[in-house]
């Protein structure tokens, strides 16, 4: 009984030193440092193009790329402006459309910028 009572006792010592040692080291790694004045933060960012002008006005022209979306495969895909490149693989079915867009769909759409293209998907996906 008195090797018994002595273990015990050894183990609670031993787990309420352990607890304490593991306590101070999480203490001591969330320890926060005293900031360094005049630094700065690493999540700052700074627009350097703000308030300039491009030196050549005249030269600045829009750029005008027009889209094409048309029915492959039973998929819908848009097209850049060369009618090769793919712009944007939509992976809706033609079926979710009504028979008439079906047609126009297989011969093709030309949309002037790609929010067009966008609001014309939502207004029948969604």
């Amino acid at each position: 009984m008195k090797h018994f009572l002595f273990a015990l006792g050894l183990f609670s010592i031993s787990a309420v030193v352990s607890v304490l040692v593991i306590y101070g080291a999480a203490r001591y790694q969330m320890r926060e440092e005293a900031p360094v004045p005049n630094t700065v933060i690493e999540t700052e960012s700074v627009n350097e193009m703000e308030g300039r002008a491009a030196a050549n006005q005249e030269s600045i022209t829009p750029v005008s790329s027009r889209y094409f979306l048309v029915s492959e495969s039973g998929f819908l895909l848009v097209f850049c402006s060369d009618k090769s490149t793919v712009c944007l693989y939509t992976h809706i079915p033609v079926t979710d459309f009504p028979e008439s867009e079906r047609a126009r769909l297989m011969e093709g759409i030309w949309f002037s910028d790609m929010m067009d293209v966008y609001h014309y998907l939502e207004s029948y996906t969604s």
